[in-house]
């Protein structure tokens, strides 16, 4: 089944829209370029089941209020019985606190989005900040953008303000009852540690989350924390487990329009990064950093935000040629990585992009 949008129109900031019984969606602003994030109430026996919070802006704690208020005139009243949340990025977990305390509702997460969201915040185990620098020096970004990147420092406390403390874990596999319909928790990797859809076999929808987005490629990174990951194939892994699902099913996505065609999808961001990879491929005839090769794979300008999710991308993709056996890494005495095709290995570097 090709591609189709059964509905044009998103609601707007603040609103709500039916898409399936008992299912309504909600748009919230961003403040990045990708400028919007979709949330999901879904109806249950004794109020509401909230599908992820939004960044913690001003505007949309307004909308919150808005639609909460809205709520306690509804059959189904204004108590909010939970909130999942599907990854610890601040789009998705940013407000989950607050509206915790705001509801009284527990929230449900992964054992790894929670604990991540917690090491992030604190800047332990080898996330934050400081590491990131030194992995995106490592791989050859210049002293100019790492300086732009650590003035960007604390971008993701200002997105999660608070954090949860108390939680109820989600297990790949678990089955929730929420209202008169069973929902399927889908664990995914590759995006994020432990990201969790959610799948009803009884209304043939599939909330995605990030993992599966109508047109926009979602980001595949490397973090310093584990920096020799295969986390494209660990992606392209997970969204293939989503062709045994029917065709009809309605996918929900956090970015962009519901859709269906999960498997022509499926089959389209694989040929993508096919597609990237071999570019990468091809551009290793002789040794590059990952920061020389941002051009490669993105030929326009970036801001600061974007070179952040971009080195992470290219890093993952070089980490999948490195793992399939196509390109060869290389380190030099100064610690600078590139990486090169095996009939190039032997050819010199050339000069040092690194700063």
């Amino acid at each position: 089944m090709l591609p189709d949008y059964p509905f044009a129109t998103p609601p707007a900031a603040g609103e709500t829209f039916e898409v399936a019984p008992g299912i309504h969606w909600l748009r919230m602003p961003l403040p990045f370029a990708l400028n919007h994030i979709n949330l999901w109430l879904l109806e249950d026996d004794d109020g509401w089941t909230i599908v992820d919070t939004g960044f913690a802006l001003d505007t949309v704690k307004d909308c919150w209020r808005q639609i909460l208020d809205r709520l306690s005139t509804t059959p189904c009243g204004g108590h909010i019985s939970r909130i999942i949340v599907t990854h610890f990025h601040p789009d998705h977990l940013g407000l989950a606190a607050w509206l915790q305390d705001e509801t009284g509702a527990p929230v449900y997460m992964t054992l790894g989005e929670y604990l991540t969201a917690h090491a992030v915040w604190h800047e332990v185990g080898g996330h934050g900040n400081q590491p990131m620098l030194r992995q995106f020096r490592a791989h050859g970004l210049d002293a100019d953008r790492r300086a732009a990147l650590e003035r960007r420092s604390g971008g993701y406390n200002r997105g999660v303000p608070t954090l949860p403390t108390a939680y109820q874990r989600l297990f790949d596999g678990d089955e929730l009852r929420i209202g008169a319909h069973r929902w399927r928790v889908r664990v995914g990797f590759g995006h994020s540690p432990e990201h969790a859809a959610l799948y009803s076999p009884d209304l043939g929808v599939l909330i995605a989350g990030d993992m599966l987005l109508p047109k926009i490629s979602t980001n595949i990174s490397v973090f310093a924390v584990t920096p020799m990951a295969d986390s494209l194939a660990d992606f392209l892994d997970s969204i293939d487990r989503y062709r045994e699902l029917p065709p009809e099913t309605l996918v929900l996505p956090s970015h962009g329009l519901p859709f269906h065609g999960i498997e022509n999808r499926v089959d389209a961001l694989h040929a993508h990064h096919e597609e990237r990879l071999l570019l990468l491929e091809e551009a290793c005839a002789t040794p590059h950093s990952a920061a020389e090769l941002l051009i490669t794979l993105f030929p326009r300008d970036l801001d600061t935000h974007q070179t952040m999710f971009a080195m992470g991308e290219a890093i993952a993709h070089l980490n999948r040629l490195e793992h399939a056996g196509r390109l060869q890494r290389i380190e030099d005495d100064r610690g600078l990585i590139r990486f090169v095709s095996k009939q190039g290995a032997a050819r010199p570097p050339g000069k040092d992009q690194g700063g």
